[in-house]
């Protein structure tokens, strides 16, 4: 049972003379925010709560659902005119917003899944549609995918991720982690959502088969196959990047 608090009417928040009835039910007990002071934890699977005490942080522009306390938000574009420049011709990347202040801050994006993962000296290579935030003291820049097979019509980038601290990315479902030195591993390339350091990639070209649209809008059937030592990670759903016609 909750009690209520009567507001004061004159701001219009109740009507003057109404009681204000208790509240039945375990909504608010169920959905009570955790008490977690990690920089970024998970509210729950779709909602990232950031104890902004520890520093600034980088996070999807629009992604910012609430916070408490006192936190400012500067819109960065794509990161600084170098990678909005980038972003612009290759059509990958992510417009960012910094957030600074005290309290704390809650995102998400349109309901998608949320992983947390630290970074400690480390990088990573993530599609640039699946960013949700990362810690101030991650570099970030958007590079070209390479490839030792045949190359993208149109080329493929990414968003590369490196140093020490925390990094949220969205997927669209739960994702599988694959251990590409386990296995040769392939994937197509809209279901990958990232891949960590040590891990090599190559474009694998199939003239037959069910065609498959891939960045880059080549019209081409080919996978993503990746060796070397570290994981793959894959949603189980194509992302579609706007502006791919698709």
């Amino acid at each position: 049972m909750v009690h209520g608090i009567r507001p004061d009417p004159i701001a219009g928040l109740w009507p003057p003379g109404e009681d204000i009835m208790p509240i039945y039910g375990s909504l608010f007990a169920d959905h009570k925010e955790n008490t977690s002071q990690d920089p970024f934890s998970l509210q729950n699977k779709k909602l990232l709560k950031v104890q902004m005490s520890y520093g600034p942080v980088w996070a999807k522009e629009g992604s910012m659902v609430a916070y408490q306390g006192d936190v400012h938000f500067q819109k960065k574009g794509a990161g600084g005119l170098d990678k909005m420049f980038k972003a612009a011709v290759t059509g990958e990347g992510v417009n960012l917003m910094q957030c600074t202040g005290q309290g704390e801050l809650f995102l998400a994006d349109r309901a998608s899944e949320i992983q947390v993962m630290y970074l400690e000296n480390d990088a990573i290579s993530v599609n640039g549609s699946n960013v949700l935030a990362f810690s101030a003291s991650i570099k970030s820049d958007i590079r070209r995918i390479s490839s030792q097979g045949a190359v993208m019509s149109g080329g493929a980038y990414n968003v590369f991720l490196q140093g020490t601290g925390y990094v949220a990315v969205i997927t669209r479902g739960e994702p599988v982690a694959l251990d590409v030195a386990s296995a040769p591993t392939f994937a197509d390339a809209e279901a990958v959502v990232l891949w960590t350091s040590g891990v090599t990639m190559n474009i694998r070209v199939d003239t037959g088969g069910v065609m498959s649209l891939v960045r880059g809008g080549s019209g081409e059937t080919f996978q993503m196959a990746f060796g070397g030592q570290g994981y793959v990670l894959v949603q189980p759903s194509e992302t579609i990047v706007e502006g791919s016609g698709r």
